[in-house]
């Protein structure tokens, strides 16, 4: 007989998010006071997209990025990959309820390694979920690869706010307050990774760098909210100016 595991998942892993998928929407509203909405608003319209354009929605959860980007652009396709199944049933449910079954379609996958071919979609987009990849450089690497020429990355994540006054406000809200709300109204103290996963990003500019190195022009670092979210837009650069791979 095979022994049951009583190993915990992997912090910012999708058994983690398994965990807590019923209620992710709920706390996302209630977390981030509603301003998340706003944010992925941002993001959609960041990806610019033509018409008939193929999108891919990583880390996609309950799909709410693939269904804004369904519904902003009605002649696109959208598919959101996840490593959580828990986050991914109860998109599929979400799906069905706006009629957007037909034109998202969702599938477990693995930031790191895309299952499509080079430059085989107009735009790639991802929204709190990059801070959760443990490769992050070669998630970016991926992204270059699997956009078209002239396609964008879109990359919405939270934060740290690091100036003035408001900065210090959100901080001690994302260090003291989102970690116990999260777990009263969850009761998953995986909560208080959210708060370690944010601390750990790194700042803009290392990233900007990052997204460089990994074959994306960087068009847009924009602050979110006193720097409570970051929206980074990027295109892959021409094959003769990507590097080369270690």
């Amino acid at each position: 007989m095979s022994e049951v595991s009583t190993k915990a998942p992997r912090a910012g892993s999708g058994e983690m998010f398994d965990a807590i998928a019923a209620r992710y929407d709920l706390l996302n509203r209630i977390l981030s006071l509603g301003m998340d909405q706003g944010w992925r608003r941002r993001a959609v319209e960041a990806l610019a997209l033509r018409s008939g354009a193929r999108v891919l929605d990583l880390a996609t959860g309950t799909a709410d990025l693939a269904m804004s980007i369904a519904k902003s652009y009605p002649d696109a396709t959208v598919v959101g990959l996840d490593p959580s199944s828990g986050m991914l049933a109860e998109g599929a449910h979400k799906l069905v309820a706006a009629g957007l079954e037909g034109r998202v379609t969702l599938r477990i996958g693995d930031a790191q390694a895309l299952p499509f071919e080079d430059a085989s979609v107009d735009g790639v987009a991802i929204a709190f979920g990059i801070r959760n990849v443990p490769d992050r450089a070669k998630a970016l690497r991926e992204m270059a690869r699997v956009t078209r020429p002239g396609g964008r990355v879109v990359i919405l994540e939270l934060s740290e706010p690091r100036a003035g006054v408001m900065g210090l406000l959100a901080r001690t809200y994302v260090h003291e307050v989102v970690p116990r709300i999260g777990a009263a109204l969850s009761g998953a103290k995986e909560y208080r990774y959210l708060q370690r996963s944010i601390e750990a990003f790194p700042p803009p500019d290392v990233f900007r760098r990052m997204m460089g190195e990994a074959g994306l022009s960087v068009l847009e670092a924009s602050p979110l909210t006193f720097g409570v979210a970051h929206l980074f837009v990027g295109t892959p650069l021409g094959e003769g100016t990507r590097r080369e791979e270690a």
